[in-house]
């Protein structure tokens, strides 16, 4: 399962190094990897993908009261938007030139 979570930050390089330090919290609830997407026009909007094993695991995380306090310290300015979506489809087009 797929946690995605858009929410807008203050100061990416802040926010990175509280999310980087955070990981044994999401370590802790099962999360087994990530994906972190910049907005092209704004680098502190943010979508962030979070794998786990299962939705309980990732819910888990969310209701984590330390969870908040990272967020707050992080400088998270929104409410998180939590999505949830299973694994579809990846595809690489290595081999295509571009037109």
């Amino acid at each position: 399962m797929i946690l995605i979570m858009r929410e807008r930050v203050r100061d990416y390089d802040t926010w990175k190094s509280v999310f980087d330090d955070g990981e044994p919290l999401r370590a802790k609830h099962g999360c087994t990897g990530h994906e972190i997407f910049r907005g092209d026009e704004d680098g502190n909007d943010l979508t962030v993908h979070l794998r786990f094993p299962s939705r309980e695991a990732g819910d888990s995380l969310r209701t984590d009261p330390e969870l908040a306090a990272i967020m707050k310290r992080a400088g998270v300015e929104t409410p998180p938007v939590a999505t949830w979506v299973r694994d579809g489809e990846t595809r690489t087009y290595a081999s295509r030139v571009a037109a």
